[in-house]
C-alpha cells in the first residue's frame, strides 16, 4: 500500500507551476509554488503543522486541548483541520472585516468563531491580542501566536525551501513572496541563502503596508495608500520578519493585482486569491528590474473561491476603487516597468 498515514501527511510537496505567459513577456521563468493545493487551501497549512508540532513536542499542548489563534482566515482554517485530525478543539478570532466564505467555513469546519472588529495592534483589542486573553482565561488552552511563534519559520525553512531547491534542480535565482506572518518569507530566504547567498529574496507588499518601508529604508513610515488584500500586509516587524534574510522590495499596487488575477484565470487556468496575484507581480517587477535569464518562484497562496463575493462583484470593486476593467498583461508590465 501506498496510502499517506493521516491528514497531516497531505500538507506540502506541492508543484511549482510555470507561468507561461508571464514568462514569455519577459523571458524569465516566473514559477508558482502551488499552495493552493494544500488540504486547507493555503500555504498557511504549512504554519498550522509547524506551530501544532512544535507545541506537541513542547509539551504546550496536550491531549483534548484547545488551540486559539488570531487570524485573518487561512492559518485558522489550518489550524482547524490540523486540530480535528490531531483531536483538539479550535478557537478562531477574526476581524469581522475578511470574507464571510472565510468564517462560514471556518464554523462548517467545527471551530468556534468569533468575529470581533478590526483595530491596530496598538490596540488592547487587536484581534490577536484577544486571542493571547482567550486562550489565558481556559484551561488547557494554547496560543499558537502564529505571527511571533518561530516554529513558523523552521518549518518553512525544513520544508517550502528545500522542495523549491529541489523543483528548481538549485537553479532558482530569485524568491518573491508578500508577508502575513513572515514565516513563509524568513523560512525560504534563509533555506535558500544556505544553500547559494547570490540568490535574490524579495518581500513583496501591498500599499498599505509596512514592509517594504522597513526593508527598503530601515523605518516602518511610509505605509501610506491601502489594498483589499487579505492576510498579508504587515505593519510591525514581528518575531518571523526579523529572521528574514531580504535583499530588496517591491509594491504591488491593487490595479495591477487584479489583471493578474484576471490573467491567470482566463490564460493559465489558475483561480487564485488576491495574496497570489501581489505575488505574482512582485515576481514581475523582479524579472523586469533584472533583467532576462532569472528563474523566479513565488507563492501562489490561496484559491479565490474564499474571495467571491468580494474580487468578482464590480459593485464591491467599484465602491472599493477598483472598477472591472481588461488591462492587458501587455498594458500591466508597461506600468509596471514605469514604476521601477
Amino acid at each position: 500500500m501506498h496510502a499517506i498515514p493521516d491528514f497531516c501527511g497531505t500538507i506540502g510537496n506541492t508543484p511549482l507551476i510555470r507561468l507561461n505567459r508571464l514568462s514569455e513577456l519577459t523571458g524569465c521563468e516566473i514559477l508558482g509554488k502551488a499552495e493552493f493545493l494544500n488540504p486547507g487551501g493555503s500555504v498557511k497549512d504549512r504554519a498550522a503543522l509547524g506551530i501544532v508540532e512544535d507545541a506537541e513536542k513542547k509539551g504546550l499542548l496536550k491531549p483534548g486541548g484547545t488551540i486559539v489563534e488570531g487570524t485573518a482566515g487561512n492559518t485558522g482554517i489550518g489550524l482547524t483541520l490540523v486540530g480535528n485530525a490531531k483531536g483538539y478543539k479550535t478557537i478562531i478570532v477574526i476581524p469581522n472585516s475578511q470574507a464571510p466564505e472565510k468564517m462560514e467555513l471556518l464554523r462548517n469546519m467545527g471551530a468556534d468563531v468569533r468575529p470581533v472588529p478590526p483595530a491596530p495592534y496598538s490596540n488592547p483589542d487587536n484581534y490577536n491580542h484577544i486571542a493571547q486573553r482567550t486562550a489565558e482565561e481556559i484551561e488547557n488552552a494554547f496560543w499558537a501566536n502564529q505571527f511571533d511563534n518561530t516554529a513558523n519559520t523552521d518549518f518553512h525553512f525544513s520544508t517550502t525551501g528545500p522542495e523549491i531547491w529541489k523543483q528548481t534542480g538549485g537553479d532558482v535565482t530569485a524568491f518573491v513572496t508578500a508577508i502575513g506572518t513572515g514565516g513563509t518569507l524568513a523560512g525560504v530566504s534563509r533555506y535558500l541563502k544556505s544553500q547559494n547567498s547570490s540568490v535574490n529574496t524579495v518581500c513583496v507588499d501591498p500599499f498599505g503596508a509596512a514592509m517594504w518601508s522597513w526593508f527598503k529604508h530601515g523605518h516602518l513610515d511610509f505605509d501610506d495608500g491601502d489594498s483589499i488584500a487579505e492576510g498579508i500586509g504587515q505593519g510591525r516587524v514581528t518575531d518571523n520578519v526579523a529572521l528574514a534574510e531580504i535583499d530588496t522590495a517591491y509594491r504591488v499596487h491593487d490595479r495591477h493585482m487584479m489583471a493578474i488575477i484576471r490573467h491567470l484565470t482566463r490564460e493559465e487556468g489558475l483561480f487564485l486569491g488576491p495574496s497570489s496575484g501581489i505575488n505574482v507581480g512582485g515576481a514581475v517587477k523582479v524579472a523586469l528590474a533584472g533583467g532576462p535569464g532569472q528563474t523566479i518562484a513565488t507563492i501562489l497562496c490561496d484559491s479565490a473561491q474564499k474571495y467571491m463575493s468580494r474580487i468578482f462583484d464590480p459593485t464591491w470593486l467599484t465602491e472599493n476603487d477598483l472598477p472591472p476593467e481588461d488591462l492587458s498583461v501587455e498594458g500591466m508590465i508597461d506600468e509596471m516597468r514605469s514604476d521601477l
